[in-house]
């Protein structure tokens, strides 16, 4: 059984900065908590070998974590799968937890990549935060993507990070990654046989 005694790797891909902000609360939060914490972007090639724990997260995009992110997992799946992994998305815009079928939009949002990678390496949680969106960082085909009339709903601009629940769940993190990790019966996964 491992316990954490090195370092934490928390790692984020993010379009226009709401997600890296996330991930900044994260680690500070983690290091309030007496962890050592690396904060990197996932298109930075690293050696993960240095890291006991990973915390990754993601701004969501068409359903989809950034291929930053989804890339990141994937070259480093192999020790991902040994070792403790939390996973966050940020996406949902607006005030509404709930979509128009009713649905909490936090558990509708989850991206389908997560889903996917998740089934390899078992992270302890996965969370999905409210993002946020500015629109004088959007490029100009975000802009003329946000002005169709089915998307202005689902695209309002503003900030609708909730700081509390993601300082609370970062703490939840550190609490977690100072325990040991429990049987899972995971497998490093076969790849090419």
């Amino acid at each position: 059984m491992n316990t954490i005694d090195g370092p934490i790797l928390v790692v984020y891909a993010s379009r226009h900065g709401a997600t890296q902000a996330i991930a900044d609360r994260i680690a500070t939060t983690l290091t309030g908590a007496g962890h050592r914490v690396d904060l990197r972007a996932a298109h930075e090639r690293l050696d993960v070998s240095d890291y006991d724990t990973f915390v990754i997260g993601s701004a969501i995009h068409g359903n989809c974590w950034l291929r930053d992110a989804s890339d990141f997992v994937d070259r480093n799946i192999d020790h991902l799968t040994t070792r403790p992994v939390w996973l966050f998305s940020s996406g949902p815009l607006g005030t509404d937890t709930t979509d128009a079928a009713g649905r909490d939009l936090r558990t509708s949002s989850v991206p389908t990549d997560v889903t996917e990678f998740s089934q390899a390496i078992h992270p302890r949680d996965h969370r999905v935060f409210f993002g946020a969106l500015d629109a004088a960082t959007l490029s100009a085909s975000e802009k003329a993507v946000r002005r169709l009339p089915a998307l202005r709903g689902l695209m309002p601009e503003g900030d609708f990070r909730n700081w509390a629940q993601i300082e609370a769940w970062a703490r939840d993190v550190a609490a977690q990654a100072r325990q040991p990790d429990p049987p899972t019966g995971r497998t490093k996964p076969c790849h090419d046989q």
